[in-house]
């Protein structure tokens, strides 16, 4: 049981290789944290043993009766090699106290110098930052001197701008306002003659206005007479009409009534007839069965 959990414990995790754990076999006691580590010169070569084919295992099946199976399971037998033996670790040498503080002292001075190394490259990073930032401050001192010169220019240029288009507008107004009062007066002089016109043209057409009231009402009293006379002769036309539509239906109701008489004596004759039909099939179907009668 022993071997079984010892194999199991170094052999690796996947399964399929049957390699060994590589244990650490220099660890470092807990005196010796401080101390740097050296590396070893003969280090320890391994083999990886090779991968194991894997058998797999016979079944057979056979059926017995209805509804049931027997299986017959036919193992394989075991091809696991053996594990590699493990390397033996380096036997741990006992170190003398003034070794050391040797080794100390010596770990020291790496650190220190090490940190002088640090100091002097951030000492440099520092000079080389300073160095850039002047530079930087003089470029921008030039770029800010450089653009205020520009934009001093460019000022001056655009006040002797604006005050030589002002002087144009103003020029221009002066010579539109000119234009506007020339205009006015025109204007002036032209509705002054236009109410001359007008009122002219008012009082004729407030005499043809009158003129025309006049036939207007002449006119008017025209066509009254003229529809006095209309429905004067509409009134006789409408008393002719009826006095002809009260003939026509007189004549018509008279008419009514004589062909409602003649009706009623067509379906008398009518009634008559079918009477004397029945009468005459009555008859007919008697002499039919007096002779069915005499024949049987």
């Amino acid at each position: 049981m022993l071997d079984l959990v010892t194999k199991s414990v170094l052999q690796c995790f996947c399964r399929s290789c049957q390699a060994p754990i590589a244990f650490a076999a220099n660890r470092r006691p807990s005196n010796m944290a401080n101390v740097p580590m050296k590396k070893p010169k003969n280090k320890v070569k391994t083999k990886q043993p090779k991968k194991v084919k894997f058998i797999a295992t016979e079944i057979r099946c056979q059926e017995k009766s209805k509804g049931g199976l027997k299986y017959d399971v036919i193992l394989a037998n075991s091809t696991a090699t053996p594990p590699p033996k493990r390397a033996k670790s380096p036997v741990n040498t006992s170190l003398s106290a003034e070794e050391i503080e040797e080794k100390l002292k010596a770990a020291q001075e790496r650190r220190l110098s090490l940190e002088a190394n640090k100091m002097a490259t951030l000492a440099a990073k520092l000079s080389k930052i300073e160095e850039a930032s002047k530079k930087k401050d003089e470029q921008t001192n030039v770029f800010i001197n450089q653009t205020k010169e520009a934009l001093d220019q460019k000022m001056e240029t655009h006040i002797e701008k604006r005050e030589a288009y002002i002087t144009d507008l103003k020029s221009k107004l002066k010579d539109h306002l000119e234009g506007v009062e020339k205009t006015r007066q025109s204007l002036e002089q032209q509705t002054l003659e236009i109410e001359m016109a007008v009122k002219e043209k008012m009082k004729t057409a407030a005499a043809q206005r009158d003129e025309n009231m006049k036939k207007m009402v002449e006119r008017i009293k025209d066509h009254v007479d003229l529809v006095k006379k209309v429905k004067a002769s509409q009134q006789e036309k409408v008393q002719a009409l009826e006095t002809q539509i009260q003939n026509k239906l007189h004549l018509a109701s008279t008419r009514r009534t004589q062909l409602e008489i003649e009706q009623r004596e067509k379906l008398k004759s009518q009634e008559r007839r079918a009477e004397m039909v029945r009468q005459n099939k009555e008859k007919l179907s008697q002499n039919d069965e007096q002779q069915t009668a005499e024949s049987g």
